[in-house]
């Protein structure tokens, strides 16, 4: 991963936005590795999606929960285990109960150790906030799919399957008409494919097409993705058309004289073109590998 140049990647809680009735989001202030972060009421709990990068960073989101559900129980969910999402979890022991997907918590078992020292040595902005982490495991691990009463109000934790992630998550509250993505779904920004072979190759570019199709056929009143600003249902269209796009632009050359690093430009021209004002440009080519790897005639993409 490139080093990270932006600014310190602080979650801000003093930005939080009402989003519907007792549900509001502490905004990503367009700053790199800072999560959009949920917070979720019903009449007797609350639940946080999302810790934020870091324990010092998550226990201002603790703080601000806390006050928040002024007496009502706490519960903490994360997308998926990335450090700017998960890593702060430690910081909500003995504040709220934690839950994820089972696929989440193996990830986080296997591969947070390694994501921690990757993330590390990206700067010492990222660096200095995650001083100290102390992975933390979950309280309550499900299969696929946990409904959550938090008082008059039912949230959903849906188990996607492999995507962004192996174990990625989607939170969605029904009655308020809102879902949360976690990186399966970025406003104003390409995909960011995590695909680090031999390290980590769990992305998968042909299954997450699949899951955003089904995300957008939900038609959901309020999107809130990983990163960038909270949307309406076009943003998992716009997710989805560029997924598709990306692996018919790649396949349609995979097979050509040039070589990997050559379609990979090709691609990259092409996509900016399309969307010259979207972020992550470094991620263009990194989706271009895997979906390489997942070409039908590479049994390595099975």
């Amino acid at each position: 991963m490139p080093e990270y140049t932006a600014p310190d990647p602080i979650v801000d809680v003093t930005g939080a936005q009402d989003v519907a009735e007792d549900l509001v989001v502490i905004p990503d202030r367009g700053v790199q590795l800072v999560p959009n972060i949920g917070v979720i009421g019903g009449s007797h709990s609350v639940l946080v999606v999302e810790t934020g990068l870091g324990p010092r960073n998550a226990e201002s989101v603790v703080k601000f929960a806390s006050e928040y559900a002024g007496g009502r129980r706490l519960y903490l969910t994360t997308t998926h285990f990335h450090p700017e999402h998960a890593f702060g979890a430690q910081a909500f022991a003995g504040e709220a109960t934690y839950l994820v997907n089972r696929a989440q918590a193996e990830d986080l078992a296997a591969k947070g150790d390694g994501y921690l020292h990757m993330f590390r040595g990206l700067g010492a902005p990222v660096a200095r906030q995650l001083e100290g982490v102390a992975l933390r495991a979950p309280d309550v691990v499900y299969d696929a799919a946990h409904d959550l009463d938090l008082g008059g109000r039912v949230v959903r934790l849906r188990a996607t399957g492999r995507a962004h992630s192996r174990g990625d998550q989607v939170v969605t509250v029904p009655d308020a008409g809102v879902m949360f993505t976690g990186d399966l779904a970025e406003a104003g920004q390409f995909a960011i494919f995590p695909w680090f072979p031999p390290h980590d190759t769990d992305v998968s570019g042909t299954r997450w097409i699949a899951v955003m199709r089904r995300l957008a056929e939900q038609a959901p009143r309020v999107v809130v993705p990983g990163h960038g600003d909270v949307g309406g249902p076009g943003l998992l269209a716009d997710v989805r058309d560029y997924l598709e796009l990306l692996r018919d632009e790649t396949w349609a050359r995979r097979d050509s004289a040039a070589g990997e690093e050559a379609i990979a430009a090709e691609i990259r021209a092409l996509m900016i073109g399309r969307h010259p004002e979207w972020a992550g440009r470094e991620w263009i080519e990194r989706g271009v590998g895997c979906l390489c790897a997942e070409h039908p005639d590479d049994s390595a993409g099975e």
